[in-house]
């Protein structure tokens, strides 16, 4: 039976106190001066009552959405989440930002703001290009040059594979740093080994931009049955002569789905249930 978990989890920002400077002279009456006249502009003009007027409007809306963002993000509590015995990381705060990661498995779904939590995370998976999910990923990857980690691998939709590409080359230019990766457009039905026990894949999900889910494999060989009587020594003859003496099973299924998608797993398609699965929803 599948399991489903909604993440709610890393402890809020600190934020350090910062030593306030005493006024010089004039200081103070000049700040009351610029909240008196803010205040009078918001008062006399009305909509569209003028382009000063628009621009504190802009500013305060800007302001008050930050705000928002940091009270949400403050309310997020540090719970330990644990699936099939896989340890599991993540925040999500709706529209803002998402992201998850498994630590034992060396990977990191979607990447949020870039989160300090996420940078260790060798394999990062991109399930669409909203900046709530992706945003992140210059910093994240110039994180990881700072500590001297080794390039990352990024999974993404293939059909954003040129325009994150594009992102990326951006903000070489405009920062002067090498922001090393390699980055993978893996495709629907296409499967990717992350190491000699441990492959991803796609599965396909539906949002309003194009995206994508990813399920994790563990991989193990299994002798076959007609081997199974046989000796070692025998069985090393059989394979140094070039006989494929076992095969290839999956198991402890781990799913990654974009937002509000789980219902993808009702797909006559995906034969295969993950075992248990993480999905990002709004307002969370």
């Amino acid at each position: 039976m599948a399991t489903t978990t909604s993440l709610f989890s890393l402890a809020p920002l600190r934020l350090t106190r910062r030593r306030l400077l005493s006024p010089t002279p004039g200081t103070a009456s000049r700040f009351r001066t610029l909240a008196s006249k803010k205040a009078a502009a918001s008062t006399v003009s009305g909509p569209g009552g003028g382009a000063g007027s628009g621009l504190l409007s802009v500013l305060d809306r800007a302001l008050t959405d930050e705000e928002e963002y940091r009270r949400a993000r403050a309310q997020v509590q540090r719970k330990g989440v644990e699936a099939e015995g896989y340890a599991v990381e993540g925040i999500s705060v709706g529209g803002h930002e998402t992201c998850v990661t498994v630590p034992s498995l060396n990977v990191a779904f979607d990447i949020g703001r870039g989160p300090l939590f996420a940078v260790r995370q060798d394999h990062l998976f991109i399930t669409h290009a909203h900046l709530d999910h992706i945003g992140g990923l210059p910093m994240y990857i110039a994180t990881r040059g700072l500590y001297n980690l080794k390039p990352p691998t990024v999974f993404v939709p293939p059909c954003i594979r040129d325009d994150v590409e594009e992102m990326l080359q951006i903000h070489r230019r405009m920062s002067r740093i090498d922001l090393e990766v390699e980055l993978v457009a893996l495709d629907l039905g296409e499967t990717y080994e992350i190491r000699n026990d441990l492959v991803a894949r796609p599965l396909q999900t539906h949002h309003t931009v194009p995206s994508q889910g990813y399920v994790i494999y563990s991989v193990r060989r299994k002798l076959k049955k007609q081997y199974a009587h046989l000796k070692g020594s025998q069985i090393v003859k059989l394979k140094q002569s070039g006989s494929e003496v076992s095969f290839c099973c999956t198991l402890n299924q781990k799913c990654f789905l974009c937002c509000n998608s789980l219902y993808v797993l009702l797909d006559y398609r995906y034969h295969t249930v993950p075992r248990s699965c993480f999905y990002r929803r709004y307002n969370i």
